[in-house]
């Protein structure tokens, strides 16, 4: 198995919306605003590589939306998800699985591009995998959180095709995020539901370490204080709970966070501290071997 991170660009949110309860003058210092109050954040995606499968965890915002937009966000930088692949050797039509860790725009735009002015998969030979309660959740989505669920992003999935569920876990006990089976056996995937419904967690064993691709649970290393919470969460106190079970484990057991949207950093373990559960070292994927 082999890993690879992959850059898709950057983009701005509202910084109160993203530190939730948090105010600005503490949040600030983690990542600072702008003149407008927004932050910057990556899309930062993850390639996994294993026998003849290619799963690429997300993909970032895309490319098919118009100008308007596109305003909102004030994408940046120079990295794509093509030069991104191209830098390892791939391209999308190598990609054998587009694995959607939940339908926000921002984590699944590119999985759709306009061609010939048809809406078809940007990853041609891949199957799409979601989950029946998330897909559900999307499709028929409610007044607060449907901003963020495109029907152009999440549709022409289903027609076409090549969309796949994972099976939510049957039995769930104690305060342990669900866990069930991925079709690669080094691949498990932990459910959460405080920021929507049935967002998926890859846990990939590699190297003889344990990674987890944190999307929006904790999309960054400034969000690891407990009460540091989205606004855009849909169930905030289900994110606490989840957050303190998934750390006290991760802790304990010496996981390896991998952030989706931190600027600045990709990697980190934690330890405990006076302050609680805190960030022990910062890395890059590429260090872990």
């Amino acid at each position: 198995m082999k890993l690879y991170t992959i850059h898709t660009g950057n983009f701005k949110l509202d910084g109160g919306a993203m530190f939730g309860v948090v105010p600005k003058s503490i949040w600030n210092k983690i990542n600072p605003a702008d003149e407008n109050n927004m932050c910057t954040w990556a899309m930062r995606c993850l390639l996994i590589e294993d026998g003849n499968r290619l799963i690429l965890v997300d993909n970032g915002i895309g490319d098919k939306q118009d100008d308007k937009f596109f305003s909102y966000y004030f994408l940046h930088g120079e990295d794509t998800l093509d030069k991104s692949l191209a830098k390892y050797g791939f391209s999308r039509n190598d990609i054998t699985d587009v694995f959607l860790t939940h339908l926000h725009f921002d984590h699944c735009g590119g999985s759709i591009k306009r061609e010939g002015g048809k809406l078809i998969p940007a990853f041609k030979n891949a199957v799409y995998w979601s989950n029946e309660v998330h897909w559900d959740w999307a499709v028929n989505p409610n007044e607060r959180e449907k901003a963020s669920f495109l029907k152009e992003n999440i549709l022409p999935i289903q027609e076409s095709g090549q969309l796949r569920f994972i099976q939510y876990p049957i039995q769930v006990t104690g305060d342990k995020l669900p866990v069930t089976t991925f079709e690669v056996p080094s691949v498990m995937i932990r459910f959460t539901s405080g920021h929507t419904d049935s967002m998926m967690l890859p846990q990939i064993t590699y190297n003889g370490e344990t990674i987890v691709f944190m999307a929006d649970l904790l999309p960054s290393a400034g969000h690891i204080p407990i009460p540091y919470i989205m606004a855009y969460d849909m169930f905030p106190l289900t994110t606490l709970k989840e957050k303190k079970s998934f750390l006290e484990e991760a802790v304990k057991n010496d996981y390896i966070l991998f952030f989706e949207h931190d600027p600045e950093i990709e990697c980190c373990n934690l330890h405990h501290t006076e302050r609680g559960i805190r960030p022990k070292d910062f890395f890059k994927l590429e260090e872990i071997i």
